[in-house]
């Protein structure tokens, strides 16, 4: 049967919701599409509907106000990525240097954002727009800090610059993260007149929450390092076998997605749902609610909502 094929209730199967597919009906933006699978995408996208469906179920009873707006930038009007990133950050009225807290800025724009392991596909993150809610971007949970805060940024840059497919997408977006974390003009400094070298990354990991390489690379496109230097360091990080997994000691607290769960608190909290009233609501068993959304953690309740009764 396939509810206990599924490990869902009976009554998911009687749902009538529009189902969305990739990439035709929704264009989602893949990372890494090439290492992924037929059955791996998906299961992906199975996911992402579930999870479009739930939102859709949760705005209804809470609607979601948000401080900023997510300007559209096509990429073909507004020339290069360094361009868009400096008028997001001008938009956003962030300040200067590091981004604090970007998970933040994202859903305070009206973008949704979620962790998810993806079923253990090679997919850093992966972006979904669908007619009537906010945009949806779900991050693959298996990823260190540094790695989380490039790939939103990089599918934000999807969802600002790209309207349709390209194939200068996935560099125009490696571009607009790299530009949106680390400005020119606010990185520069800390480049110009120092030996840039494995340990300069690494001390500058921290303040600036990107990997060692995103830094490397940053200071390469910007000129700050010779190519024979840039050279010799890539060296250096493949001979310590840095590419795939930096020095654990320098990761950071990842961010964390809070207008979900928040909605999941309003409905509990103050709409008085039971976790079995919820489950029922969102047609999923009471376990695998606490699953999808790790409802045992807590979240902040940063973002504001209105009670819809």
């Amino acid at each position: 049967r396939a509810e206990a094929a599924y490990d869902l209730p009976k009554s998911f199967f009687t749902l009538t919701d529009p189902v969305y597919g990739a990439p035709v009906s929704v264009h989602p933006m893949w990372r890494r599409k090439a290492d992924v699978g037929i059955r791996e995408m998906d299961a992906i996208v199975a996911e992402l509907n579930i999870r479009v469906m739930h939102i859709r179920r949760l705005l209804d009873g809470a609607e979601y106000t948000h401080a900023n707006e997510l300007p559209r930038l096509d990429i073909d009007d507004f020339g290069t990525p360094e361009h868009v990133a400096a008028l997001i950050r001008a938009h956003w009225k962030v300040p200067r240097g590091p981004i604090k807290d970007l998970t933040s800025l994202v859903e305070r724009a009206g973008v949704l954002v979620a962790h998810s392991p993806l079923g253990g596909a090679a997919v850093s993150g992966v972006t979904f727009a669908t007619p009537g809610l906010p945009p949806l971007i779900v991050l693959n949970s298996e990823q260190p800090g540094d790695r989380l805060r490039f790939t939103l940024a990089h599918e934000l840059g999807h969802l600002v610059m790209h309207r349709f497919p390209s194939p200068q997408m996935e560099e125009e977006a490696n571009a607009f993260a790299s530009a949106l974390l680390m400005p020119a003009q606010d990185i520069r400094p800390y480049f110009v007149g120092r030996r840039i070298d494995l340990a300069l990354l690494a001390a500058l990991k921290p303040e600036w929450k990107v990997a060692m390489q995103a830094l490397l690379m940053r200071a390469t496109s910007l000129e700050l390092i010779t190519r024979n230097q840039s050279q010799y360091l890539w060296k250096q990080i493949s001979a310590r076998r840095l590419r795939l997994r930096e020095p654990p000691e320098l990761d950071f607290e990842p961010e964390r997605p809070s207008v979900i769960s928040t909605m999941l608190r309003v409905h509990i909290d103050a709409l008085g749902y039971t976790m079995q009233e919820l489950a029922r609501l969102l047609r999923v068993r009471e376990q695998g609610l606490k699953e999808l959304y790790q409802l045992n953690e807590g979240a902040p309740a940063r973002p504001r909502f209105t009670v819809m009764r």
